[in-house]
């Protein structure tokens, strides 16, 4: 499934989901406050979206224990040292911020000539540590920069999340079973079943798991553009920030 910014649900104009002020465009309405919903709404961004972050500080030639180490340090100081209070509103892209802020904060560590112990008990974002260091060392390793693995691990970062907010809508729908089957047709059709096969495993006939699975892909869609929307400032950023998600997953 080739996704497009023109596409509905993704692109702007006539029925296209609205923008709401959610998630980031919240932290940064609010600037350096350290209010719940403030400190909530950047928590859902760092839990969704750290391991771009590992995976970077990774690429800089930190080993598996000091990158672990170093993004959970980098997320309590995100979220305790008021450094919300350094965005420019007029750079609004969540991903861009965290990318700056990460950087200062690295080379702070290096000027200081110190790093955070490992064990040293700062844990603020749930990090899967293991899994984590399978994906990285998945990355390919030549001609990639750092900026390069943070761009692609991001991009494919969001598509993820959707995929999770997709199941949990399917699951709340009593529809749990069926996008477990249908999942794999979610972004084109799959090498190693068919139609037919899975109209079969649910019991339907051909022409309505065709019509579920052009559901699920419109409803991704919709899902896509609202996750791009939480992670931007303004409605006017959306399409540009698909596009370059686009572009760092080679779409």
């Amino acid at each position: 499934m080739a996704i497009q910014p023109s596409e509905p649900g993704l692109g702007g104009g006539e029925g296209s989901p609205q923008f709401h002020p959610t998630h980031w465009s919240v932290v940064l309405a609010a600037g350096d406050s350290q209010s719940p919903h403030v400190l909530e709404a950047l928590e859902r961004l760092c839990r969704a979206y750290w391991y771009p972050l590992y995976a970077y500080v990774r690429r800089q030639g930190y080993d598996a224990h000091e990158a672990q180490d170093l993004t959970q340090a980098f997320f309590a100081f995100l979220l305790e040292k008021k450094a919300l209070g350094k965005v420019d509103p007029a750079k609004g892209k969540f991903r861009s911020f965290l990318l700056a802020s990460l950087n200062n904060f690295l080379n702070n560590e290096r000027d200081k000539s110190k790093r955070f112990k490992r064990g040293g008990g700062v844990e603020v974002i749930s990090i899967d540590a293991e899994p984590a260091e399978q994906r990285y060392l998945a990355e390919p390793v030549h001609g990639e920069t750092p900026e390069r693995i943070f761009e692609r691990r991001w991009a494919n970062a969001v598509v993820e999340q959707v995929a999770k907010n997709l199941a949990a809508e399917s699951t709340a729908a009593g529809q749990a079973e069926r996008f477990e089957i249908l999942k794999e047709f979610l972004m084109g059709d799959p090498r190693n079943t068919s139609y037919e096969a899975a109209a079969g495993r649910l019991g339907l006939s051909v022409s309505a798991v065709t019509s579920a699975i052009h559901r699920m892909r419109q409803r991704f869609r919709e899902l896509f553009r609202a996750e791009i929307a939480s992670t931007v400032g303004s409605p006017e950023e959306v399409d540009e920030e698909i596009r370059s998600l686009l572009g760092a997953l080679g779409a």
